[in-house]
């Protein structure tokens, strides 16, 4: 049984393939972070070693092993796979060293299944020399061994990396998807669900994490009280928060690219309430404070600051100067008017 919620074309497509046997040596699976990639990139495995007639069945041994990723033939890495203590520092990017070890493994055969699989999370964090190493790979397919490379930004990955892949998008689902899945399947109440499933974005592993505890939704109030406090403060203030967002960034840049979305879907959202429509707004549970900041912008300036943030975005994922661009960012957030 397939897990993943709301890719019914993807799932579609790696369903076919299987039947046919026409299944590609390398996939890439695009989308942004806890939309389900890593979900179907297990589904996909499991269907590839699945001992039963309809594959993934889920409940046989290799299924359920590579649920536990307890399985010889599954090997996933990422940036997380150099750490070597909690004092380690972060890892920035996915080493050769670490492709070179999965070069090596792909050359042997299975141990205990079918196919080898090999899963690459975050593929465009893969080193220069990371990704030509791969390449190498790629261009000389070795029967029964599948990668499966996941990734939030498909235009950061070398093209001739792209190029050797089978791509797959898998977009957001509609929300309405999203809240149904999380109260059929997660016994989440009704209301909350449909807050969760507004604030994941269509990413319903964000919301599932976040039903399991109050920590996310905590650390989202905590993010936008800071925000509102920027909103109101003056250059200097906007400034020494730049400081601290450029310590952030080179600490954990997802997590500071997590915050500009946040912020995104607030000023989106001031925009909706502007125009008549908070029926479509994120941030269902804050409608009124909404409806009485947005009385202090006009419709130009909060669709102007909208363009910042996504430009902003985007030229942090391109490694432009971190302590620039969130300057600039500062500087065209539009004054606020009372009264």
């Amino acid at each position: 049984m397939w897990q993943v919620v709301g890719q019914t074309r993807a799932v579609s497509l790696l369903q076919h393939s299987l039947e046919r046997g026409t299944l590609a040596h390398a996939y890439l699976l695009v989308g942004p972070r806890h939309v389900g990639k890593m979900t179907l990139a297990l589904n996909l495995a499991q269907a590839l070693n699945c001992e039963a007639v309809e594959r993934p069945c889920g409940e046989c041994a290799s299924c359920q092993k590579i649920a536990l990723n307890k399985h010889a033939d599954i090997q996933i890495i990422g940036l997380s796979q150099n750490e070597d203590s909690a004092e380690a520092k972060p890892q920035t990017e996915i080493s050769i060293n670490q492709i070179r070890e999965i070069q090596h493994s792909s050359s042997l055969p299975p141990f205990e299944g079918k196919y080898k699989i090999f899963i690459i999370d975050g593929a465009e964090f893969l080193s220069s020399e990371a990704a030509n190493c791969l390449l190498k790979t790629l261009e000389e397919p070795v029967d029964k061994v599948v990668f499966i490379l996941l990734t939030a930004n498909d235009r950061l990955l070398p093209a001739t990396v792209v190029s050797r892949c089978q791509q797959l998008e898998l977009p957001p689902p509609a929300t309405g998807e999203v809240e149904a899945a999380l109260c059929s399947g997660w016994g989440v109440e009704q209301l909350r669900a449909k807050l969760l499933a507004r604030l994941s974005r269509g990413c319903l592993g964000w919301a599932i994490l976040a039903a399991s505890g109050d920590d996310l939704l905590q650390q989202r109030t905590e993010k936008l009280d800071r925000l509102l406090n920027i909103i109101n403060a003056d250059y200097e203030e906007r400034f020494t928060y730049v400081a601290q967002f450029v310590a952030l960034f080179r600490k954990n840049r997802e997590l500071v690219q997590e915050i500009l979305d946040l912020w995104l879907d607030w000023w989106r959202d001031l925009m909706l309430v502007k125009v008549g429509c908070g029926d479509s707004i994120t941030n269902v549970d804050l409608e009124a404070i909404l409806v009485n900041i947005a009385g202090g912008y006009n419709l130009a300036q909060i669709r102007a600051f909208i363009d910042s943030i996504q430009a902003a975005g985007e030229q942090l994922r391109r490694n432009a100067n971190p302590q620039l661009v969130l300057e600039v960012l500062m500087l065209s957030m539009p004054r606020r008017k009372y009264g």
